[in-house]
């Protein structure tokens, strides 16, 4: 199996003895049927991933509109810190655990809850206008539900294939990004907008859109890693780890939407 940028599938089987599944996108030509079961256990289907993304994210989904109903805000850093952990044990944990996704994704969601409530009430101040944070956050959700949607589309027709060589790019730019991030976060100790890749100016609105894109490019190697975990026939249970990892990028697409977003409407 390709790997993936996500680190929530680098525990994925490279198969389980199982053929004949398809996934997000259909069998590449001369695709052979894995051998007979080597386990009683269920393989997974493109059912068992729907299904599982879907719980885990209307868990985000319902902590978060909690969060941001309750003006939790001082529960960002304590979630940020805390998601963190749970995403790296979720991560190099060799078996899924159903508990710790759910976990993930309602400290994630208050996260968002508290992220977009603290942007928000910048916009609003920013522009004057009580309501327009509200209009951003909806228009950073239809974002995020848009990219996601597109690639998908993407994936599913073939018009940008997914190669070993495409997979080694858009990993080395994510940890690019991410040692910059890192960078920035140490700089702004000592300088008032660290490197200015969050300041709102140009750089930090190149430096979003960047991050706008890996995110989408991810999506696409996420389907190829479940696409592959679906024909190889893997454990049921491992549409959990998929579900995580598809979480994962869906945040991170929405917090650079979102930063994005209120860039434009700083004063």
């Amino acid at each position: 199996m390709r790997s993936s940028s996500n680190p929530a599938f680098r525990n994925l089987p490279t198969g389980g003895g199982y053929g004949g599944y398809a996934g997000f996108g259909q069998p590449e030509a001369g695709y052979q049927q894995a051998p007979p079961p080597l386990t009683s256990e269920r393989p997974m289907t493109i059912d068992d991933v729907v299904t599982k993304t879907g719980v885990t994210l209307a868990v985000v989904a319902v902590t978060a509109v909690v969060t941001y109903l309750m003006q939790a805000w001082f529960l960002l850093f304590p979630a940020a810190i805390i998601g963190l952990v749970l995403g790296l044990i979720i991560s190099f944990k060799r078996v899924p655990s159903p508990p710790l996704v759910i976990a993930y994704a309602a400290v994630e969601g208050i996260f968002l809850g508290a992220f977009s409530g603290i942007i928000g009430t910048m916009i609003d101040r920013w522009t004057g206008n009580p309501g327009q944070g509200v209009v951003v956050i909806g228009q950073a959700i239809i974002g995020t539900i848009g990219v996601f949607a597109g690639m998908l589309v993407v994936y599913k027709t073939g018009a940008i294939r997914v190669t070993p060589k495409f997979t080694k790019w858009i990993t080395g730019a994510i940890i690019g990004v991410a040692v910059l991030m890192l960078f920035n976060l140490i700089a702004s100790f000592f300088m008032p907008a660290g490197l200015g890749l969050r300041s709102g100016g140009t750089l930090a609105i190149i430096f979003s859109l960047v991050c706008i894109g890996l995110a989408a490019f991810s999506f696409l190697i996420d389907f190829d890693a479940a696409d592959q975990a679906i024909r190889a026939g893997v454990p049921a249970k491992y549409a959990w780890q998929i579900a995580f990892g598809l979480t994962v990028t869906l945040v991170w697409l929405y917090t650079e939407i979102l930063r994005l977003l209120s860039y434009f409407n700083s004063d």
